[in-house]
């Protein structure tokens, strides 16, 4: 789980964005008084991610809500299984319902599809990593949920490492001229990858000193040619057009690292419901 200090801004914000002034239909159904039980159930295949901010979402919303997690991250879950079982006052839980799965759904669907992906290479030695393309706000959530899942993380964000693209070769004037200014300015020990789109720029990055080349969306062929060229002289990221259909057979083609940005960007959140029951 992700620090408390780090975590509860998150979800406070999560909570007050749905909450607003009060909860009206809880407000006019319930008197407050009332208690009862309620369960987390999966209703799908799914790999547990975030069950401790589900269980966070509730607590900081009530302290005097009992959360009790049946699984933990990185547990399997089959349809019909427990994920939790909260005791409290009904309308807490009914106040914080929608906040807690929102987040649940979305990080197990994550964790669950990097399970699939990582699944697909097992034997290759290739490894499957994440992308930036994560929700807004919720990137420390979101990668988390990919290394429970499996996966590893690519940097953070702009500032944890260089990641020379297209864009910034065209702008430079590029490969070698990005590469070199890159050089002059950033800390020695911060790598530097490059993005190629063919094996005449795979040449001209290793030329230039990259410390790792990504081919982007190169058909298999093509990363054949680049992983032969390469020799093992630096680390091989690929990216672009990656899915479960065809990611055996990129990792095949001998890369070190397959990107895989559906990890995050447009993933299905998990089945997963919440059923309450009154106290007698």
């Amino acid at each position: 789980m992700l620090p408390k200090a780090v975590l509860d801004p998150i979800l406070r914000q999560a909570l007050a964005e749905d909450i607003g002034p009060g909860d009206v239909t809880t407000a006019a159904v319930l008197t407050g008084d009332e208690r009862g039980q309620a369960r987390a159930i999966a209703k799908s295949d799914l790999v547990v991610a975030g069950a401790d901010v589900f269980r966070e979402v509730f607590t900081l919303l009530d302290a005097s809500l009992d959360v009790a997690l049946s699984l933990r991250d990185g547990d399997r879950a089959r349809p019909g299984d427990s994920l939790a079982e909260l005791t409290g006052r009904l309308g807490s839980i009914l106040t914080a319902e929608r906040t807690a799965l929102n987040f649940f759904q979305r990080l197990c669907g994550i964790a669950t599809l990097t399970r699939r992906f990582v699944e697909e290479i097992d034997g290759t030695g290739a490894r499957i990593l994440d992308t930036r393309k994560t929700a807004p706000g919720l990137r420390l959530l979101d990668k988390y949920a990919v290394r429970v899942g499996g996966g590893r993380n690519h940097r953070f964000a702009l500032f944890d490492g260089v990641l020379i693209k297209d864009n910034h070769i065209a702008a430079a004037g590029g490969i070698a001229a990005a590469v070199a200014k890159v050089r002059q300015t950033v800390a020695h020990l911060m790598k530097i990858e490059v993005e190629c789109k063919n094996a005449a720029e795979v040449e001209e990055a290793l030329a230039a000193g990259a410390d790792a080349v990504m081919l982007d969306n190169m058909d298999l062929p093509a990363m054949r040619e680049a992983v032969a060229l390469v020799r093992g002289r630096v680390p091989i990221e690929a990216s672009g057009n990656v899915t479960l259909a065809n990611v055996r057979r990129v990792a095949e083609t001998g890369v070190d690292f397959i990107s895989v940005g559906a990890l995050t960007h447009s993933v299905a959140a998990a089945d997963i419901s919440l059923n309450i029951q009154r106290g007698t």
